[in-house]
């Protein structure tokens, strides 16, 4: 299957001259290309200067994540496999072929993605995407190896193929035809939570997400945004408010309607209790451009939940009801 691993960049200059010479050592049978969300700190002339093996995709502006990846990806002809790749991750020695071979083998596997460990420490699992990801029916993302901010170490509890929800755009493995035909990331979440929608209507089509730990990347993150960033306290709200709205089932739709006003209005509270006024202001932000939005939500949802064939794993609990590890919510995986 010819694989082309994607590395969206934008000013992320010292990222590229750690990680990527890694990435090229790791990864002899895919091609690899860089596509430049219109940078400003001299990284594609070092790109062009000190990897020249690695192909250009030039984007005349920063598109954010979602709609990034999207133009880039509508420029790679031929190819079978996309894998998304973060600048900030470091594969490990024989990273790619599990994923590849996964969709080899099942028709029905549209994503696979590997287990993502902390660059940091490597014996703890990643807080983006671990072993694999779920949500809640309040619409609330874990994964196998996270809950909230309770990270595990890894000691091989999750080294199990199986299937989950969503993975964590950070290494994101997918067939190109699928990608294409579900019209790729929601250009306008930016970043942040795109990689669950796409999951969710990789679900609803019918195809299956999986997670194979044999494959293991490094991911260093925040890379971006950091933890305590209001923008991506907004982007966080907001997407996984226009998430639901669009892909979930009436019955988590309703559940959601009538919880998510109450919990995010207590989050604001606590933000503003901390005196992050700004995170708070963030809060309402979302539910602002969330409800602003909601005319092409409803159009959307329309068009996605129109031809459901199997909804996606959700988790029937909520992660707020303090337990800290996956396995104490006795999910099958």
């Amino acid at each position: 299957m010819k694989t082309a691993v994607v590395i969206l960049n934008w000013n992320g200059l010292q990222h590229l001259q750690h990680y990527l010479p890694q990435v090229v050592a790791t990864t002899p049978d895919a091609d690899i290309v860089v596509a430049d969300n219109g940078s400003t700190d001299g990284s594609v002339e070092w790109l062009r200067e000190a990897m020249p093996q690695v192909q250009l995709v030039l984007l005349d502006k920063n598109y954010g994540f979602a709609e990034g990846y999207n133009r880039a990806l509508a420029q790679l002809e031929g190819y079978d496999v996309f894998v998304l790749l973060n600048s900030d991750i470091a594969p490990a020695e024989g990273w790619l072929a599990p994923l590849v071979e996964q969709l080899a083998q099942s028709d029905d596997v549209a994503v696979v993605v590997p287990k993502i460990l902390d660059d940091k420490n490597r014996e703890k699992f990643e807080y983006a995407g671990a072993a694999g990801g779920f949500i809640d029916m309040l619409g609330y993302p874990f994964c196998r190896g996270r809950i909230l901010n309770h990270i595990e170490r890894d000691c091989g509890q999750y080294d199990n193929v199986c299937d989950v929800m969503w993975g964590s755009g950070a290494a994101f493995c997918c067939r190109a035809e699928v990608f294409a035909e579900l019209g790729g990331f929601a250009a306008e979440f930016f970043a942040h939570q795109e990689e669950i929608d796409l999951c969710w209507r990789v679900w609803l089509s019918g195809r299956r997400v999986v997670v194979e730990p044999r494959s293991k990347v490094y991911h260093l993150g925040g890379a971006t945004l950091s933890v305590d960033s209001p923008f991506k306290t907004m982007l966080n709200h907001r997407n996984n408010l226009a998430m639901l709205y669009r892909c979930a089932s009436p019955a988590q739709r309703l559940l959601v309607a009538v919880m998510r006003p109450l919990l995010d209005f207590a989050a604001a509270l606590s933000y503003l209790a901390q005196g992050k006024t700004k995170s708070a202001k963030a809060v309402w932000q979302a539910w602002r451009d969330f409800l602003r939005w909601h005319g092409r939500l409803s159009a959307e949802r329309k068009a996605i939940r129109s031809n459901v064939k199997r909804e996606a794993p959700i988790y029937k609990g909520s992660i707020l009801l303090g337990r800290k590890t996956f396995q104490e919510l006795r999910i099958k995986s």
